[in-house]
């Protein structure tokens, strides 16, 4: 049906209002339509009148509200838009966020003063910049919680740790304990100390029950609390009952990293010498070499003078090169494995380092040959023998491990795929259940514990905060290991998992913000509640 016009729409409505009978039927034959669609125009228009006499603004008024209307949403758009522009980059913290970023950067390591300018950066001009006093009470109240979380944490990571490397730092003349677990990097132990007394250490190494290994340097006060520690844990072994079960007792090793260092003093003299010798002799041949230019017929005793020097070169660098490698024979008794491929024992590294003693000689060595000659020098040999027997107690089958072993890790003797082969062989016909005791041999060997690097390593790094907060609190020392324990490392065979994790450490949460904010209550539950479970 064709469209109708507004004029027909007006007919019909009049003819079905107004009409007589049979005006409708007329009306719709006329325009062409149905009477049904006369009936709808006629309830349209109804419709149209009465809304046009109800109370209100009228049509012509509410365009004019309409494009009102329009032009404040498009000045809005502009403004939000302008506004958009100008807040590109920044970022919108909450207030629990501000509390996460400046606890954690300070544990980073940053002062409050770089945490302020952090926030400028973020927030801009348009954020609410907190400033030094508020950071400085943020930092300080998780501070302190850090130490009750720490109270929690270590009583259920201390009783699980069996080697331990120690050693000390000062702040502003006041030690600082330090202790931590070499294989997961684990920071256990960062205590203020009034002094670095035995009875000191003695105390501070109290919570580590199944503790069984120190490598440490030859401080006095750290030997006589390990003293100390090794008397209580005898006198509590002979007094123990028979059902009882003792405490491990405690051995301890010198650190080769302290002993290297001491290597280098009279090293780098014997090559200062050689240098300056070099120089005696340089400076003659120059004059051999002008007076040549000037007077070449009278110039033998500036050759005989050159040959001097060079003499006293060659003397200097023979002398530095025999103490060298003298020094590199003792070092060499350190490694866990003798040239010829066997394992080290205390006998053969007893010989090497007496043979290289003979060298080293003078007032400017006494303190190395003192620290080579100790006992405790060489007790990770020991005590690598006594973990290999109790782990195979079969002496062919531990000798046929061990050179397994070698042969898999050592990046020297792993060229040759078929001595691996052969060695696999080997051990599957000494023993049937090789594979058990392979796996059980390979775990002492990666934990041969020879020097205390990996403590130092943690002092540069606190000694680095140090230096740029000058001084810190317990509260500070507390808040940076709590955040270096659960760090995860990013590189390296640590990497993706956290010391805590590597430390074998069962915890609901590795996150440091969590632990902080799950406080120390809510975590003593959790981990008992784990504990039951397991």
């Amino acid at each position: 049906m064709a469209k109708l016009s507004l004029l027909d729409r007006i007919g019909n409505a009049f003819a079905a209002l107004c009409g007589k009978h049979g005006d409708i039927t007329a009306q719709a034959e006329q325009v062409g339509c149905s009477r049904q669609t006369v009936y709808d125009h006629a309830d349209k228009v109804e419709q149209a009148v009465t809304a046009a006499q109800l109370p209100g603004p009228s049509r012509t008024d509410l365009l004019a509200e309409n494009q009102r209307l329009l032009a404040e949403n498009h000045r809005l758009a502009q403004q939000v838009a302008n506004q958009a522009r100008q807040l590109e980059g920044v970022v919108v913290l909450t207030q629990n966020k501000k509390h996460r970023l400046a606890v954690t950067t300070h544990a980073m390591g940053l002062s409050v003063n770089q945490i302020e300018d952090i926030f400028l950066l973020l927030l801009g001009s348009a954020g609410k910049i907190p400033d030094r006093a508020t950071i400085g009470r943020w930092v300080l109240a998780q501070a302190r919680q850090a130490g009750k979380v720490l109270e929690v944490l270590d009583e259920h990571t201390c009783v699980q740790v069996r080697h331990l490397c120690l050693d000390e730092i000062f702040f502003r003349q006041q030690p600082v304990l330090m202790a931590v677990e070499p294989f997961s990097m684990a920071w256990l132990l960062g205590q203020r100390a009034q002094d670095r007394k035995g009875a000191t250490w003695c105390q501070a190494l109290q919570p580590f029950d199944q503790l069984e290994f120190v490598q440490s340097d030859q401080g006095t006060g750290l030997q006589k609390g390990l003293r100390l520690v090794a008397q209580q844990r005898q006198q509590a072994a002979a007094q123990a009952q028979a059902d009882a079960k003792p405490k491990p007792l405690l051995n301890n090793g010198l650190d080769l990293f302290h002993i290297a260092q001491q290597a280098r003093v009279p090293l780098r003299a014997r090559w200062r010498k050689v240098e300056k010798a070099f120089q005696g002799y340089e400076k003659a041949r120059t004059a051999l070499l002008k007076a040549k230019e000037s007077k070449p017929q009278a110039v033998g005793g500036l050759t005989r003078r050159m040959q001097t020097e060079w003499d006293f070169v060659e003397w200097c660098w023979s002398w530095y090169e025999k103490e060298e490698k003298a020094w590199q024979r003792a070092r060499g008794a350190f490694e866990l494995f003798r040239p010829d491929g066997q394992l080290n024992d205390r006998v053969w590294a007893d010989r090497e380092i007496k043979a290289a003693c003979t060298v080293l000689k003078g007032p400017a060595w006494k303190k190395v040959r003192k620290l080579l000659n100790d006992p405790r020098t060489l007790a990770f040999l020991d005590r690598t023998h006594q973990e290999l027997a109790k782990a195979e107690p079969r002496a062919e089958v531990r000798g046929a491990l061990v050179r397994l072993w070698r042969l898999e890790t050592r990046p020297s003797t792993a060229a040759c795929p078929a001595a691996v082969v052969v060695a696999r062989v080997v051990c599957a016909r000494l023993a049937k259940d090789w594979a058990a005791a392979y796996a059980r041999v390979s775990e002492v060997l990666e934990h041969v514990l020879r020097a205390s690097s990996t403590v130092e390593c943690l002092n540069s790094i606190v000694r680095m905060q140090q230096a740029r907060h000058r001084n810190l609190s317990q509260e500070m020392l507390d808040l940076k290991r709590l955040y270096w324990n659960c760090r995860p490392f990013r590189e390296g065979q640590r990497a993706k998992k956290c010391p805590y994790q590597h430390l074998g450490a069962s915890l609901p949460t590795y996150d440091f913000w969590d632990l902080l904010q799950m406080g120390p209550d809510l975590l003593r539950q959790k981990l008992s509640s784990q504990q039951v479970a397991a």
